[in-house]
């Protein structure tokens, strides 16, 4: 390997040490509407998160909250030692995929048939700890 891709990797290797994925496959709820519930929760601090997921009416919640969980227990076994509330984890994106399709058919009049699309979604997580200048930058929006 070069000295450059090298160094390259070792750059990725340590941006990524501060950064939690969990993925979710095939859950079988329709993208749109889980869309709805990542839209609500993307950007947010790990515990205001969990809270809105926690007592939002959406069914969609319900998986997204034991995703998130996950994410931030992935966190902690990646970085052991530290704290959730000294570090400042947010959720830093998240990215709900179209996943497979079971097609089924529902009888109709006059010997037709109507397709019945019933869908599902992958969704992945990643949560990050904010650095100091993006939590000095926030402090001073809080206090203005």
């Amino acid at each position: 390997m070069g000295s450059r891709k090298k160094q390259s990797a070792e750059a990725r290797k340590e941006a990524r040490k501060n950064v939690a994925i969990a993925q979710l496959r095939n859950y079988p709820t329709s993208p749109r509407k889980m869309r709805l519930v990542a839209d609500m929760v993307r950007g947010m601090d790990v515990e205001k998160a969990l809270y809105l997921l926690k007592y939002s009416p959406k069914h969609a919640s319900i998986p997204m909250e034991k995703l998130l969980r996950s994410a931030i227990n992935n966190w902690e076994q990646k970085n052991e030692g530290e704290r959730i509330e000294d570090a400042g984890l947010f959720v830093s994106s998240i990215q709900v995929d179209s996943a497979r399709m079971l097609k089924r058919i529902q009888a109709a009049p006059q010997g037709r048939a109507h397709r019945i699309r019933k869908r599902s979604n992958h969704v992945t997580i990643v949560v990050d700890a904010r650095s100091n200048d993006e939590a000095a930058a926030e402090s001073n929006e809080v206090n203005e």
